[in-house]
């Protein structure tokens, strides 16, 4: 299937999920204020004029063994309660920079994570004081309206997070990529299943992101996960994200072994109050596995 098939898009209809009902409508609801400040402001927002270091291009590079980890800062969780508060941010990304985070995932969203926008600007001044300027960001946040795009583009992130399920229509998923990149932003397409997939393919997203844990339910399914890539194969351009329940070296080499260039680990790295350190132990692990981490693929 060709990512770029827009016939498909204008024939296949939009996926009825999560619209008005479920966990993940609640993540909706939480963003009302959010939208409404948007639209209520006197000022125009004003686009980021720094640097944003290329985030698929940082996930790519050579010589991540077994693949590139994007480190999270994420203080809660709706299904976990508070993980770790008692770090700032720029004390966790400059300790993930440190340990070998290939990138930072930042949550942003406020009731549900504990997060703020304001985290991005404080991660990137952090980094660059410490030498780490080439560090990409990630906004990971509920997003499904042009507006929060336009108020991404005027932080220092480097790519920001589509969740297939909150924006099913093809075409919507499509104008709200084409808006970030347009500000020199990548999107990370999130999908959870074979359908979902069909749908980020279709309307053009490069960076995929299989989430193992369901925002509807809450379980995770690493195996799931797997299948998932082994069974969708891999487009030209494509770059794949496995995020959710990675908290072993063996999981990032199942993932590797799957075709995956990535892991987004959060949770298992914070909730020790030793990110950088939870980090180092995670990719020396596996790095100590290398050898078996490539046996089995072509």
């Amino acid at each position: 299937m060709s990512a770029g098939n827009t016939t498909g898009a204008q024939a296949r209809p939009a996926r009825q999920t999560g619209q008005g009902r479920g966990r993940l409508e609640r993540f909706r609801v939480a963003k009302a204020p959010e939208l409404a400040a948007l639209k209520e402001r006197k000022t125009p927002l004003v686009p980021y004029k720094g640097t944003r270091p290329g985030f698929a291009r940082a996930l790519t590079r050579e010589g991540r063994t077994p693949l590139a980890v994007i480190a999270e800062f994420k203080q809660a969780s709706p299904s976990q309660g508070p993980i770790c508060t008692s770090l700032t941010v720029e004390d966790v990304v400059c300790a993930y920079a440190k340990n070998g985070a290939s990138a930072l995932s930042i949550l942003t969203e406020e009731q549900y994570f504990a997060g703020h926008i304001d985290y991005l600007a404080r991660a990137r001044r952090a980094l660059d004081a410490a030498g780490f300027a080439s560090m990409p960001l990630l906004r990971k946040d509920f997003l499904f309206d042009p507006l929060q795009i336009e108020a991404t583009a005027a932080t220092p992130a480097s790519a920001f997070l589509l969740i297939v399920r909150q924006t099913p229509d093809v075409q919507d998923l499509r104008a709200l990529r084409e808006l970030g990149e347009r500000h020199g932003l990548e999107a990370v397409v999130e999908v959870f299943d074979a359908e979902d997939l069909e749908l980020a393919r279709l309307s053009g997203a490069r960076i995929i992101q299989v989430n193992a844990r369901d925002l509807e339910t809450f379980a995770v399914d690493r195996q799931a996960c797997l299948i998932l890539k082994t069974a969708a194969g891999q487009a030209q351009d494509e770059v794949w994200i496995a995020a959710s329940g990675m908290d072993r070296h063996e999981h990032l080499c199942a993932a590797r072994n799957a075709g995956y260039a990535a892991a987004l680990v959060g949770t298992a790295l914070m909730r020790n109050g030793t990110p950088g350190a939870s980090l180092a132990a995670l990719l020396q692990g596996a790095e100590a596995q290398a050898a078996t981490c490539g046996k089995g693929r072509e």
